[in-house]
């Protein structure tokens, strides 16, 4: 979808090593704006430790990650600053905190008043609170979960602790939103669901680079899927270029299938749900 000289985000030859094991290797990617990225590769491949190197949890042993044309800092909350937020595999939220105040949290990186401004509880402080919560709303109408702003976190359904997540990470208001697997443990309801609400962010102006196993919410969804196989990425590209290509059907099955099809490169993909 994009047509930009420069890629919003631009991955170079990233590499992470954990002493002698090799997570990462060489991995380079790029996500213009407006796009959805799909990141597939089975277990272990190294999908969420690229994902940590893109977000400043890990730094890469060797690379560079470019977000608007800038070197990321290596530090989570200045890269969530520069305009990149995450969710994660496993759902970090805060449990005993309210929906509204889990996402308050995600506005701190673009609250401007400090701790005597909090302290003294003047106009800025209050003019601030109220606009902060002003747009925690907005995300939780968005998302579909104004109606629950005070129930727990923990005692929400599994499909909606998922969008509080999403909800949270777009209270930084970024340009670029990671999803870490946001369809596991989901039924196909809530699958279909999450994928509307992945193209009304799209809309919005926000690009997305998401890892996911279901791999028909993956080519439904994305412009471009790149594959990761032991931390290599071996093909990028299209739908039917990704499950047409002879190492993908390796990867997944641990042999090539002779005379594959179309139609049953499809269904091989789609094991990995």
């Amino acid at each position: 979808m994009s047509t930009a000289a420069t890629p919003l985000l631009d991955v170079t030859g990233v590499t992470m090593r954990f002493g002698g094991l090799t997570a990462v290797n060489d991995v380079s990617l790029t996500v213009g704006e407006g796009e959805i990225i799909g990141l597939i590769g089975p277990n272990g491949a190294g999908k969420t430790t690229f994902f940590n190197c893109l977000t400043g949890l890990y730094v890469p042993t060797e690379g560079q990650v470019r977000y608007r044309g800038t070197v990321l800092p290596p530090k989570p909350h200045l890269v969530t600053q520069a305009g990149i937020a995450r969710t994660f595999q496993n759902i970090r939220l805060f449990a005993n905190m309210t929906v509204l105040e889990n996402v308050l949290v995600g506005r701190h990186t673009r609250t401007k008043e400090g701790i005597f401004s909090a302290i003294l509880r003047g106009p800025g402080y209050h003019r601030a609170e109220a606009e902060s919560r002003e747009r925690a709303m907005e995300l939780l109408a968005f998302t579909g979960l104004a109606g629950k702003a005070d129930h727990l976190a923990r005692n929400l359904p599994y499909g909606e602790q998922r969008k509080l997540e999403i909800a949270r990470a777009l209270a930084s208001d970024p340009g670029l939103l990671l999803l870490d697997e946001p369809t596991a443990g989901m039924n196909p309801q809530e699958t279909r669901a999450a994928e509307e609400l992945v193209f009304a962010i799209r809309d919005k102006g926000i690009s997305i680079l998401v890892i996911e196993h279901d791999m028909r919410f993956i080519f439904n969804l994305c412009d471009r899927t790149a594959v990761l196989v032991q931390g290599q990425k071996i093909v990028e590209g299209d739908r039917e270029t990704v499950q047409n290509d002879e190492r993908v059907i390796t990867a997944y099955l641990g042999a090539p299938l002779e005379g594959t099809t179309p139609a049953v490169a499809e269904t091989v993909t789609e094991t990995d749900q």
